[in-house]
């Protein structure tokens, strides 16, 4: 099933970045993803929102554990991440689990649908996530618990990041703010009217080596306050590229260069 979706620049640019993620799968998005199943503990028959449900994970993992007498419907505008989601729910033979291409931010679903509404890590790349809070809250029923992961605003170089764009006078806005501490996590749920707040931290950091970290970044930003690089010539982000890679040089160890990927895993009821 699919919504008329009328996406502006900024969603253009994460779909088609999503669209060609044909390796998406592998070991660290599982890892990633799959506490928040283990954190709400479902339970049979329950009716379950995936939002950017990407190639399913969450959603498949969920239909499997609330059967046949729930519902799980999972909610992304890529088509190429659909694409592998349907794959693998064919593969399972799965009757249970719905796939809606659509924005996030714009479909509708009626007040009180379900009994828990899943986002994985995508939360960051929402453009208005106090909104997509207010909307969720309204989905679920009494007693209803919405579940999200995010990263805090240190992960995956991204200080250096900022820090090398702004010496060349872009100021580039942190993906990762406005949920990238437990604090902010906590606030922006409390504002909205959710209780029994719990949020876990995990960290799925790791050494990588001096020529992987300093190739981590290669120009390339998501953030709904703007992309100040994106009309920037390849010759032009060249000096930040290389800049960058000299930030990452004076980390490296005999171990490695150190990446830091804090996750935290957010539970909230209505």
């Amino acid at each position: 099933m699919s919504q008329p979706t009328n996406l502006n620049e900024y969603k253009q640019q994460i779909q088609s970045f999503y669209d060609a993620r044909t390796t998406y799968d592998n070991d660290f998005t599982h890892r990633r993803a799959l506490p928040l199943i283990k954190l709400v503990q479902l339970q049979p028959g329950q009716q379950i929102l995936d939002i950017a449900t990407g190639t399913a994970i969450i959603a498949i993992a969920a239909a499997e554990i609330v059967g046949t007498q729930g519902r799980v419907i999972g909610v992304d505008f890529s088509p190429g991440m659909l694409a592998q989601a349907r794959r693998k729910i064919a593969a399972a033979r799965l009757q249970n689990l719905e796939l809606i291409e659509a924005d996030a931010e714009t479909v509708t679903f009626e007040d009180a649908s379900f009994d828990v509404i899943f986002c994985a890590t995508a939360i960051v790349l929402l453009g208005d996530i106090p909104a997509a809070f207010r909307n969720w809250y309204r989905w679920l029923k009494p007693n209803g618990i919405v579940a999200f992961s995010s990263w805090s605003m240190t992960s995956f170089f991204t200080p250096i990041i900022v820090k090398v764009c702004a010496k060349y006078g872009f100021e580039l806005p942190n993906l990762h703010k406005p949920l990238g501490t437990k604090e902010k996590c906590y606030t922006l749920l409390q504002e909205v009217g959710f209780r029994d707040i719990e949020i876990k931290t995990e960290q799925f950091g790791k050494y990588l080596s001096l020529e992987d970290a300093q190739n981590f970044w290669q120009g390339t930003w998501l953030n709904a306050n703007g992309h100040p690089l994106l009309r920037l010539s390849d010759k032009q982000i060249e000096p930040l590229k290389a800049e960058f890679r000299a930030e990452i040089a004076t980390l490296a160890t005999d171990k490695g260069v150190w990446q830091e990927i804090t996750t935290f895993f957010v539970t909230g009821k209505k």
